[in-house]
């Protein structure tokens, strides 16, 4: 699990948010925060789910994907 402990999704959606061209401010828009809000989550190696489907949703990409790849599941 030594992959998983190296998932910093604050990094992940600081990276999706430039790749998109958007800002801080129109993210916090979009969650209805402060902008200091969006740096704190950049800042953060783990986030709650419910911010992670409320910041999916407003930026339109799976970032839960980034967890699901470490899920064995039976066939």
């Amino acid at each position: 699990m030594e992959e998983f402990n190296q998932l910093h999704i604050g990094k992940i959606i600081r990276q999706e948010l430039r790749n998109q061209g958007r800002s801080n401010v129109w993210l916090a828009k979009q969650l209805a925060c402060h902008p200091r809000t969006i740096d704190k989550i950049f800042q953060k190696q783990f986030i709650d789910t419910y911010q992670l489907f409320r910041i999916s949703k407003a930026l339109q990409h799976d970032f839960f994907k980034y967890y699901s790849k470490f899920v064995q599941c039976p066939n």
